[in-house]
């Protein structure tokens, strides 16, 4: 990554972020904006359909006939966001991967808060072991909140007794909303899109008065013991770096093979900025390695 293009980045970020004070419509209204604002490739279809009663988005690649299934969860803090919206990260996931994706349109707060998004993640993947998809052909895929949610799902599938997926690979997790991490405060000027005042007001949206520290809302105080392999990929100029810092740790304390790759220089889901970033094309074929040698083996 050149020292020009993570400036230029920089730049387009601190210009597209959103006021700190800003309401949920606000801030909707304006991520609305910009991801329209992004065509999907040619070769990429996007399908509506149902999963458990969920809505998602079917994602395939055109030349790609997949037996392997990505479960996505897209990012947003819980209140933004939607299944299509992230298409087209996902399908850069699936590419990698060879594999079809589903985009979990999860429910979001305050409309509908913890654990709609719980459940509604658990009832997609739930449906998908239904449908016949074995669990070694499915691995879980997210972004921020989206990264957050897929771990808690693993947990929440192993408390039910069902199998779990091949692997989880994470982007920038949404892991503790206690916002208990040094880095919510140490990064704060580094990180262009997030910071403390603009977390703390969706954190009360999404718990409606539960505790924040509960295992499925920041997995970082799950007991993740019998997860399958997890990759964490998270940049160094962002609020969220100790959520993964401490997912890992707690992953490894329970035994879990885990994968931290922290990139210098780069912010939030920086996996999402190909065009703009060399770092993001390669942490995304390092993912895309990771997950098709999980889904072989």
């Amino acid at each position: 990554m050149s020292t020009e293009q993570q400036q230029t980045l920089d730049a387009i970020l601190r210009q597209s972020a959103f006021p700190v004070g800003s309401s949920v419509d606000e801030q909707r209204l304006q991520l609305g904006k910009l991801t329209s604002a992004q065509p999907l490739p040619p070769e990429i279809t996007v399908t509506s359909r149902a999963l458990g009663g969920v809505p998602v988005a079917e994602i395939t690649v055109d030349g790609v006939e997949p037996r392997h299934v990505v479960l996505y969860f897209h990012g947003g803090v819980y209140v933004l966001g939607d299944a299509a919206s992230a298409a087209g990260l996902a399908s850069q996931v699936g590419r990698r991967t060879g594999a079809r994706a589903y985009s979990v349109d999860y429910r979001l707060a305050p409309e509908h808060p913890y654990p709609a998004a719980v459940d509604d993640a658990f009832a997609a993947y739930e449906a998908l072991l239904h449908e016949g998809v074995i669990p070694s052909d499915i691995v879980f895929a997210g972004e921020s909140a989206g990264g957050g949610l897929a771990v808690a799902t693993l947990v929440n599938a192993r408390d039910h007794g069902l199998p779990l997926p091949a692997a989880a690979y994470v982007m920038s997790p949404y892991a503790d909303l206690t916002l208990a991490g040094a880095s919510i405060d140490t990064k704060g000027a580094a990180d262009p899109l997030l910071s403390r005042e603009l977390l703390e007001p969706r954190v009360t949206n999404y718990t409606a008065g539960r505790a924040p520290s509960l295992p499925l809302i920041s997995p970082v105080f799950a007991d993740l013991t019998g997860l399958p392999p997890l990759l964490i990929q998270v940049g160094s100029h962002e609020v969220l770096l100790d959520d993964a810092v401490h997912l890992a740790q707690q992953a490894a304390a329970a035994d879990v093979s885990v994968t931290l790759e922290v990139t210098p220089g780069v912010p939030h889901v920086f996996q999402a900025y190909g065009p703009l970033l060399d770092e993001a094309s390669v942490a995304l074929d390092r993912a895309g390695e990771f997950l098709t040698a999980r889904l072989r083996g």
